[in-house]
């Protein structure tokens, strides 16, 4: 009897406002396992998880981002490398055209 291929759950695309940060780690799972940090992220009063490598994060508090996330049994996380500074087309050519003057 054929099994059914397993089916990868989609992501959800999400953007919005940073709320907080707020770090955890250094954690290893196993021997030679680089160091990772865990930042719970907080975007229009939703929970995120994010794991990187890097202690801080390179956005601020306040800054408008967009990610790709999936939902796990313990919540949302981000996934890795999805994580970015969102670029509303209209704001970019004002700040283009007041730059410019």
């Amino acid at each position: 009897m054929a099994r059914k291929p397993y089916v990868k759950a989609k992501a959800i695309q999400g953007r919005g406002y940073l709320k907080s940060v707020s770090t955890d780690g250094p954690h290893v799972e196993w021997l030679g396992m680089p160091e990772y940090y865990i930042h719970t992220l907080v975007i229009e009063e939703q929970e995120y998880a994010y794991f990187s490598a890097d202690k801080a994060l390179e956005f601020e508090v306040g800054a408008y981002v967009c990610f790709r996330c999936r939902e796990s049994k313990k919540g949302f996380y981000i996934e890795k490398r999805s994580l970015g500074i969102a670029i509303d087309p209209a704001e970019y050519m004002r700040q283009l055209e007041s730059g410019g003057e």
